[in-house]
């Protein structure tokens, strides 16, 4: 199956090989490495690292979302299955209840992971859009092998907050069909002072760059549904806190120069963000039009 085929990447990978890639996340969970904190916790005996996850996969809801980027709505919407927990602590965070585990959610068992992957496809959901999974890489792939034994055949959808390990990333390929990880930083400072990962940054351009040599930049079918391929998300901050400029000439320059952005406007002072100025006010007008300027002058595919 060649990248150009609409069908998903996991169908040639096979049940087989999906089930050893399962095995191979259960062995970074021993000590666990999935994402660049590194904790070197136990997760298969439950012991908690910086993300706060257990060895349960938790799910704090899951259905037909038309509230994404229409490449991943379409006519019924994205399936998406929202995570709980975060390997980031970012004080502006508008999804704080679950990404911190206030709201835990209910723990799944792989088999109830699968059928709800499976109902999500039955009701007509155009992909399986899953919401920080990255601390829930076994489960899922665990899951995955089971739902495709059932006829699961829609696209996966890789949605994060960019924080990621390439070798992990690297775990994932001929199984995700299309990545879509936040860029948030351009700069190490404000990525300690704002979510805590000091080198944000960094393993966000190098997972991009493994995202991108594994799907590509983004494919739509003949209805405009995205089914293959890399999709970025730019959340504009305050002040320009979020270095616009530099990230959308980091994507442009190397990552490539197609790769399709959703620059967002949608900031607004939620968790801990009022007591951080500036981020304690919504941007301006002028702020986003000129993020979104700066992103087509880098020559960007700008998405929404």
């Amino acid at each position: 199956m060649s990248l150009n085929s609409t069908k998903p990447l996991y169908l040639k990978t096979g049940v087989e090989e999906i089930e050893q890639r399962y095995e191979k996340a259960l062995l970074a969970w021993k000590k666990c490495n999935l994402c660049p904190h590194n904790c070197q916790v136990d997760r298969l005996n439950g012991v908690k690292g910086k993300c706060q996850a257990d060895s349960n996969a938790n799910i704090a809801s899951y259905g037909p979302h038309f509230g994404e980027e229409r490449p991943l709505v379409g006519s019924k919407g994205s399936g998406t299955i929202f995570f709980t927990y975060c390997n980031l602590s970012c004080v502006f965070c508008q999804n704080w209840s679950i990404s911190r585990g206030e709201e835990r959610g209910d723990p799944v068992s792989d088999r109830e992971l699968a059928q709800t992957m499976l109902y999500l496809q039955k009701i007509g959901c155009h992909n399986i859009n899953m919401v920080t999974p990255t601390p829930h890489i076994p489960p899922i792939l665990k899951a995955l092998s089971v739902a495709v034994k059932q006829g699961l055949e829609i696209p996966l959808v890789y949605n994060s907050g960019g924080y990621e390990s390439p070798e992990t990333i690297k775990l994932l390929e001929g199984i995700i069909d299309i990545y879509m990880p936040d860029c948030k930083y351009g700069d190490s400072e404000t990525a300690l002072k704002y979510s805590g990962a000091k080198d944000y940054p960094y393993y966000m351009l190098e997972s991009l760059k493994e995202m991108q040599q594994q799907v590509g930049d983004l494919k739509l079918n003949e209805k405009s549904i995205a089914y293959r391929g890399l999709m970025v998300r730019h959340l504009v901050l305050p002040n320009n806190l979020a270095n616009t400029e530099e990230v959308v000439n980091m994507l442009s320059k190397e990552v490539s120069p197609n790769c399709a952005v959703n620059v967002m406007d949608q900031y607004y002072p939620s968790n801990q963000a009022h007591y951080h100025h500036p981020l304690n006010r919504r941007i301006t007008r002028n702020e986003f039009h000129n993020a979104l300027k700066l992103a087509r002058e880098a020559g960007l595919t700008i998405i929404n």
